[in-house]
């Protein structure tokens, strides 16, 4: 017979192996550049297994695509995206150096979204819809896709992931999230449901506006074309809120918070090749 105190200290000792457990997954995915980026994050899932996700995702929304005919079919737009977007992504590693080796993937779908996005490990996609709709100069186009690249290099679509695992899986699953057993089938969709589907946090919002404005400014577009481009998204918003504003439009204090980065980062800029 177990006695209240045994259970007590089962329980007790199950929590302790539980917590430690979780503490050993605490790290910072990026180091803190000038906008502080090196936060704390939870990650229960592997870096390995949300990579492996986005390369099946991608790979199948590049399928489809192609085809319908959609996938690169304007060769200027093709290159100017792909243009400004390797001059991002030669400035990651201030974040992250492992990311200057990622397979990078820059593909432009045509398409009435208005929307960009970035998976795990580098793969991105741009809709000409966003590009159309708000006229991007080059500046705002970077803008926008150097805030999709910083939700990539923190990480922030496996973050999610495992603060939902944390809440609504239990304590058994957890356990194999963390390597005590086989996760199988169940994580093929989780880049694509974490980047496409799911919206982001406020918190991760905020980090990846700071973190991919100072991703500009060091590949030389002003950074206060960040603020532009805030600006233009609460201005078409109205009642049909693009995809890529999600649950969290824009808003005064997001475009309060931008322009204080952009001054902050305003050095890197000017000091930057231009190239």
């Amino acid at each position: 017979m177990i006695t209240n105190n045994k259970r007590h200290f089962f329980t007790s000792v199950i929590v302790s192996i539980f917590s430690f457990a979780l503490v050993s997954c605490l790290s910072s995915t990026t180091s803190s550049g000038a906008v502080g980026a090196d936060r704390q994050q939870l990650m229960l899932v592997s870096e390995e297994t949300m990579e492996q996700s986005a390369k099946e995702s991608y790979a199948q929304v590049l399928a489809e695509a192609k085809a319908a005919k959609t996938l690169n079919t304007n060769s200027a737009t093709t290159n100017r995206v792909r243009n400004i977007a390797t001059r991002l992504i030669r400035q990651v590693g201030v974040f992250r150096n492992d990311a200057l080796s990622w397979d990078w993937q820059i593909n432009v779908i045509t398409d009435d979204t208005v929307n960009a996005w970035c998976m795990p490990g580098g793969k991105i996609v741009v809709y000409t819809g966003i590009i159309n709709t708000l006229s991007l100069t080059d500046g705002e186009l970077a803008a926008v896709m150097g805030h999709e690249i910083s939700h990539a290099l923190k990480e922030h679509s496996r973050e999610q992931a495992s603060q939902d695992a944390l809440t609504n899986v239990g304590i058994f699953a957890i356990a194999q999230i963390i390597g005590l057993g086989d996760l199988g089938t169940t994580v093929l969709a989780l880049a694509s449901q974490y980047t496409i589907a799911l919206p982001f946090s406020r918190s991760h919002e905020t980090e990846a506006d700071r973190m991919g404005t100072e991703l500009m400014a060091r590949a030389g577009y002003d950074p206060y074309e960040a603020v532009n481009i805030w600006k233009k998204m609460a201005a078409i918003s109205g009642s049909s809120v693009p995809e890529i504003l999600s649950t969290h439009p824009s808003n005064e204090s997001r475009i309060k918070d931008l322009q204080s980065v952009a001054e902050k980062v305003y050095p890197l800029y000017q000091s930057a090749d231009k190239a």
